[in-house]
């Protein structure tokens, strides 16, 4: 009896043990998301800011990360980072002073990047996955958003949309 407790013991013990490494080496390939696009990057940027706009958020600045450390010395690929905002899932989360919390995470932002492969590629934080942890208004407003915006990459990504440019 003690050696099946102490074996099952062990084995619950291990089991621990290996879901934690998987779970810490699979956290960041979670957390961010990334997609290559059709495009080169000007065409992606200018056909991501048109995207936006369409899909009723705003650009509220945009990070040239390129000419920013250039300033600095350093010499890096294309880097754009777009910080993105819906007044509406703004404001949901901001009058609710328990809500709060989350405001380092806004506005919402999206890179925009060239690799030495020569694509570009778009990333952002996982935020359907991010959100659920808070639950309640922040976990609702969350989901919404990050559902818009996937929408707005999605159609980038799946080349549609230069083809719906003239909605």
């Amino acid at each position: 009896m003690k050696k099946t407790i102490l074996v099952a013991a062990l084995s619950f013990a291990a089991g621990l043990i290996v879901t934690a490494g998987v779970t810490y080496y699979s956290a960041p390939s979670l957390m961010m998301l990334e997609d290559r696009s059709p495009y080169d990057f000007e065409q992606t940027v200018e056909t991501f800011e048109r995207e936006v706009t369409e899909g009723g958020w705003s650009v509220l600045q945009v990070h040239d990360m390129q000419e920013v450390l250039a300033g600095h010395g350093h010499e890096v690929a294309a880097v754009k980072i777009f910080e993105l905002c819906s007044s509406q899932y703004s404001a949901e989360i901001l009058t609710l002073d328990d809500e709060r919390i989350v405001s380092p995470l806004m506005p919402c932002r999206v890179a925009i990047y060239e690799k030495s492969n020569g694509n570009t590629y778009i990333a952002r934080m996982n935020s359907e996955l991010m959100a659920r942890p808070f639950g309640g208004v922040i976990n609702s407003v969350m989901q919404t958003a990050a559902v818009e915006t996937e929408e707005i990459i999605a159609a980038l990504v799946d080349g549609t949309a230069l083809a719906t440019s003239n909605r």
